[in-house]
């Protein structure tokens, strides 16, 4: 072999240091990882919403880890979404339903809380170039909040759909500018268009910079419209037909008690279609998935790139006849899928531990390598649950709350209801109303599996199940439990729901760091006040 020249070596040597010193050099040298976070509308876990996805399934969940716990703290998209946002829980950003009354997306929202989601973070605090597409939150677009033409901070490039989910005849946000998209699927089909955009955004974004990625897919949310491709798909699958499908929600909250038991056959008509449908809108968030993972390869990004894929809240399909919606405290509207992939991930791994999407901001943040003490976040950053740290002490429970949506008129129909309820179906049978207003703790640890729950109602309805013994929770122990148990849980319940940062992290009722003080459940502190806005019927 020739030597080198003494003049080609110092070349060579000069070039090598001006890589190292440059910031594409320097990129290169310690880059850190890229994030994306595709989240899904509507998407249970409990009633085989994941089967469809086989194509995530193998990229993103045999490729990493399954987390087989893991929830949100509200049931309904705009609460749920603030809390992936912010990290928070809804008493601490205040975002209460899907109203621009109960602060979805409203002017207050912007002012107090949009400045200091993990996003605008990531941005301004870490360097990260940021893009968003898809549906951002429900009342995004109002006129009183400011229109399309307000783009929240913290993002590079903005593709926000206008108000809640759609698949044609929608307008997008395209950086604060209102785009309208009709109904040709070829142009229009809005989870193939936010698969393109992201595709775009990775061929012409800046090299010199990691980035972060949020992708927020229509599906499987109503009007549940399939690509012209899956209109024929899962023809024979119809909903689950499990232990707690069409039966009396006996000893249960007044709303479930008064749905129709048995449901009518249009009832499971509908439900089972709608079933269906949402199945085959998710064939095309596998579609996206698969586009995304190989454009990810191509640029040699894939292997630097965290992936998370999770939904806003779980749905239900009949239970304890119910027809269709979410909001409800059980387990298949606050349980969500949540898979991860990248670097540092071992494949095809399960976890157990309880997480919680007030959890995804300070991971993205922890990732990024900003200080998670900067922030006033109430999750916890799952990275060393996604590193197999085996030592790490981890949480025991967290807490749920809904405020309840209702109308002050009757609804038209069903005005035999009086006023208060909303989302009623043909049959009279309501999803919602202003005293749907509860908080629970839910409670995961070695010895209990536990769900107690607190309505803001004149009864002040309480429900417990152990889900050991009844995991479909069919029966509400409240009358029957430990007296003590019940104590203690009402006085976590207390904590939780006006915890803030670390106080939110304490130990839950049967960690062996928990204190408990019965003295408190009388003092000034232990009241047992209601703690919402009271609504009553």
């Amino acid at each position: 072999r020739s030597a080198m020249s003494p003049a080609a070596a110092a070349w060579g040597l000069a070039l090598a240091a001006l890589l190292v010193l440059s910031p594409a050099g320097a990129a290169r040298q310690a880059r850190r990882p890229n994030v994306v976070l595709i989240l899904t509308d509507d998407q249970d876990v409990c009633l085989g919403g994941m089967t469809p996805l086989k194509k995530t399934n193998a990229l993103i969940a045999q490729m990493g880890i399954t987390f087989l716990n893991a929830y949100v703290p509200s049931a309904l998209c705009c609460p749920s979404r603030a809390s992936i946002l912010t990290g928070k829980y809804p008493h601490n950003h205040h975002v209460v339903n899907n109203t621009l009354e109960g602060n979805c997306s409203s002017k207050l929202w912007q002012k107090i809380q949009e400045p200091y989601t993990f996003p605008a973070l990531l941005k301004t605090m870490c360097g990260y170039q940021t893009f968003f597409a898809g549906k951002y939150l429900n009342e995004y677009g109002a006129e009183d909040a400011g229109g399309v033409g307000h783009v929240p901070p913290g993002w590079s490039f903005w593709y926000a759909l206008e108000k809640n989910s759609k698949y044609y005849n929608y307008t997008l946000s395209v950086n604060g500018k209102a785009r309208r998209h009709g109904e040709n699927y070829s142009v229009d089909y809005l989870t193939d268009v936010l698969a393109n955009m992201s595709l775009d955004f990775l061929e012409y974004k800046s090299n010199f910079e990691p980035f972060f990625m949020m992708i927020s897919t229509p599906a499987p949310h109503s009007p549940w419209t399939a690509a012209p491709q899956y209109t024929k798909s899962f023809q024979n699958v119809s909903a689950p037909r499990n232990s707690n499908f069409n039966i009396h929600g006996k000893n249960k909250h007044w709303l479930i008690r008064q749905a129709k038991t048995p449901m009518t056959n249009s009832s499971i008509q509908f439900l089972d279609d709608a079933y269906r449908k949402r199945w085959q809108t998710l064939l095309s968030v596998d579609d996206l998935v698969e586009k995304l993972v190989k454009k990810l390869e191509l640029n040699g990004e894939l292997d630097n790139t965290y992936i998370f894929y999770t939904s806003d809240n779980g749905y239900h399909t009949g239970q304890f006849s119910l027809p269709i919606d979410k909001r409800q405290l059980y387990e298949f509207d606050i349980k969500v899928p949540l898979l991860v992939r990248g670097p540092g991930i071992k494949p095809n791994q399960t976890n157990k531990m309880l997480v919680a999407n007030i959890d995804l901001g300070p991971t993205i943040l922890d990732i990024a390598g900003y200080d998670l003490n900067k922030t006033q976040m109430d999750g916890m950053s799952l990275l060393p649950l996604l590193r197999g740290d085996k030592s790490v002490t981890w949480r025991s429970d967290f807490l749920v709350e809904y405020q309840g949506e209702g109308y002050n008129g009757s609804d038209p129909t069903c005005p035999g209801l009086g006023p208060g309820v909303t989302h009623c179906f043909p049959d009279c049978v309501c999803e919602d109303s202003y005293n749907n207003t509860y908080a629970c703790v839910r409670t995961l640890s070695a010895s209990w599996d536990l769900q107690y729950c607190e309505f803001d109602d004149r009864e002040v309805f309480v429900e417990v199940y152990n889900l050991t013994a009844d995991p479909h929770q069919i029966n509400n122990i409240a009358k029957t439990i430990d007296q003590e148990i019940l104590e203690k849980m009402n006085y976590r319940l207390m904590m939780l729901q006006s915890c803030s940062g670390a106080t939110c992290r304490t130990p839950g009722v049967f960690d062996p760091g928990y204190r408990f003080d019965p003295r408190l459940m009388f003092s000034n502190h232990g009241v047992r006040a209601r703690r919402f806005s009271a609504r009553s019927l």
